[in-house]
């Protein structure tokens, strides 16, 4: 009688305890889910907002405008359907590329570009442009350079196109994008990048290393940046595959950004 009198007493304990571990897991999840709402919601107000607040004339800052918006509505259409913290961050992901638009608008007007923002996941590692740059492949001119201008009105924000560094910069087109639409196909735009970034932006003489360092700072410090920039936990490492891999940055957005979460395709934008 003892015997099962103590049996029942550890039954009961043991069911108690695992009560009280899956509610502690339920809460924390909800604290998760509802803290990557928050950060999610918080970014987007903040791109709204901007966007309401900036106008210009000049094709570089008409530009960045119409980008900032594109990322605006992507990350609008993300937050209605996340339900999940992995969600919400790809949703702050966009974003925050909205408003690194919106920087840009502000330094094509000749203002204040606001505070720094939180490295964008794709951009991590692939630096940006220090200097103008001018080659010619396949019969087109292609510009480049660290400010806008008419003939640089393209914002981007860095990432990877077929595996290479596309630092942050202005650019005479978006080649990035419009490689297929302009029938140049992937191998274009594989031509306009070395040429543009290897060697030492297609000077003679230097090795792809040593065109990265003089081409284009490094920028960011791969080691992290914070909070701001770490997702927090799985949610970080579930980012950083989907994102700042080589779907995200690489030119298709909606490889890794629309994969099962949000149903595919083109989801963000022209850019990626």
């Amino acid at each position: 009688m003892e015997l099962v009198l103590c049996l029942a007493v550890v039954l009961v304990g043991a069911l108690g305890a695992g009560a009280l571990i899956r509610a502690q897991a339920t809460a924390r999840r909800r604290t998760e889910l509802g803290d990557a709402r928050a950060e999610a919601h918080r970014w987007y107000e903040r791109l709204g907002g901007q966007l309401m607040n900036l106008q210009g004339e000049e094709p570089a800052v008409r530009q960045a405008l119409a980008d900032a918006g594109e990322r605006y509505n992507a990350a609008g259409s993300q937050l209605e359907q996340a339900s999940t913290p992995h969600q919400f961050a790809l949703a702050r992901e966009t974003a925050l590329e909205g408003l690194a638009y919106i920087r840009a608008a502000r330094t094509a007007l000749g203002i204040d570009p606001g505070p720094e923002l939180p490295t964008l996941a794709a951009a991590r590692g692939v630096g940006q442009l220090t200097k103008e740059r001018t080659v010619d492949v396949q019969g087109q001119t292609f510009r480049a350079g660290p400010q806008p201008g008419r003939e640089t009105p393209y914002y981007y924000p860095g990432g990877r196109y077929q595996g290479r560094p596309v630092p942050a910069g202005w650019y005479s087109t978006p080649w990035w994008k419009t490689a297929l639409g302009a029938g140049a196909g992937v191998l274009g735009g594989i031509l306009i990048a070395d040429a543009l970034f290897s060697p030492a932006f297609a000077d003679p003489g230097y090795g792809y290393d040593e065109g990265y360092q003089e081409g284009f700072g490094d920028g960011v410090d791969q080691g992290g940046d914070g909070g701001d920039q770490d997702f927090g936990g799985d949610q970080g490492g579930d980012v950083g595959g989907d994102v700042g891999g080589g779907d995200y940055a690489g030119g298709d957005f909606g490889g890794g950004f629309g994969g099962g979460d949000f149903g595919g395709g083109d989801f963000g934008g022209g850019d990626f």
